[in-house]
């Protein structure tokens, strides 16, 4: 069998299991949690994007992809991939990068994806929230929507740090909700400098926050 056969084969394997996973999530997705998604629209149907959400529990990763038809591609801290459980980490194609922000090639291959025209989620916060608030922003994702030439797109999640907080070994039934905001367009963030586009996005997760807040106080 050649290289590129090979290749292509792992590709179609890796494709396969991600949809097998998504099946399973959304089973259990519907026996454990009520999941309410506002504002799916403003997921972009073609190209590359960097996904921003706040950072609630270990279920955001699997949430957000459900609120997605599109793959999405995880960067995951390098000590994630000693857990028993890495190898769930490591058959989705998660990208290893190093907490300290030396992890090149984790960077370099998030570039790559970016630039092939996937979809790639970082969690700007850099760590769950111990409070279910959203925590102080970084500034690292900066560079990728920059050099990646992708829109970025805010995603706020309440209801996760509920269902499974920092605290807990294991998630409890709860109702979680995300909301997809308008991405911020990469013609917008050449625009601004580093500190601007780091209060934009600021400001448009503390707005999906608050509308889902407002929500659940209707409901």
């Amino acid at each position: 069998m050649s290289k590129e056969a090979s290749k292509a084969g792992r590709s179609l394997a890796k494709r396969l299991w991600y949809d097998a996973l998504r099946v399973f999530a959304r089973m259990s997705g519907i026996c454990l949690f009520r999941i309410r998604v506002y504002g799916r629209e403003n997921w972009p149907t073609d190209g590359g994007g960097l996904v921003c959400p706040n950072h609630q529990s270990y279920l955001d990763p699997l949430l957000i992809g459900l609120t997605c038809d599109r793959r999405l591609n995880f960067l995951a801290r390098q000590s994630l991939f000693k857990f028993p459980l890495s190898w769930i980490i490591q058959s989705l194609d998660s990208i290893p990068v190093d907490r300290d922000g030396s992890g090149l090639a984790g960077l370099k291959e998030t570039l790559k994806r970016l630039k092939r025209g996937e979809l790639v989620l970082i969690f700007p916060e850099g760590t769950r929230t111990p409070d279910g608030k959203i925590g102080p922003l970084k500034s690292g994702f900066i560079p990728l929507a920059r050099r990646g030439g992708v829109p970025i797109i805010p995603i706020a999640v309440d209801g996760a740090f509920d269902a499974w907080p920092k605290q807990a070994k294991l998630p409890q039934r709860s109702v979680i909700h995300i909301r997809i905001a308008p991405p911020i367009s990469h013609e917008t963030l050449q625009t601004m400098s580093d500190e601007e586009l780091l209060a934009e996005l600021n400001r448009r997760l503390d707005e999906a926050f608050t509308a889902i807040q407002a929500s659940r106080e209707r409901a």
